[in-house]
């Protein structure tokens, strides 16, 4: 059982101010979260994979195999202001 100077010293190492209420509500709170983990403690893993997820996971991207790009030129063909091959964009400051 967590005990209340046990929540009021963890309350002080986050930075939490917490009022009476909120002392004995997570007084509570906490008792239950660490009787969870006790009992969990007791269940046997024994031979148990660990896994990071619960369902096997598979890449579903393609490859990523080199192919042929768009042309630079039809890629810049409607650019409203394209400059030395590239696109032109305003200065944010410009805008400001």
């Amino acid at each position: 059982m967590i005990e209340r100077e046990q929540v009021l010293h963890v309350a002080r190492l986050s930075r939490l101010r917490l009022s009476e209420d909120e002392i004995d509500i997570l007084t509570g709170e906490l008792a239950s979260i660490l009787d969870h983990v006790d009992k969990l403690a007791e269940v046997d893993i024994e031979g148990v994979e660990p896994t990071s997820h619960v369902v096997p996971l598979e890449n579903v991207l393609r490859a990523d195999e080199p192919r042929p790009s768009l042309d630079r030129e039809v890629a810049l063909s409607q650019a409203p202001d394209p400059h030395d091959g590239a696109f032109r964009v305003p200065s944010p400051q410009a805008e400001a």
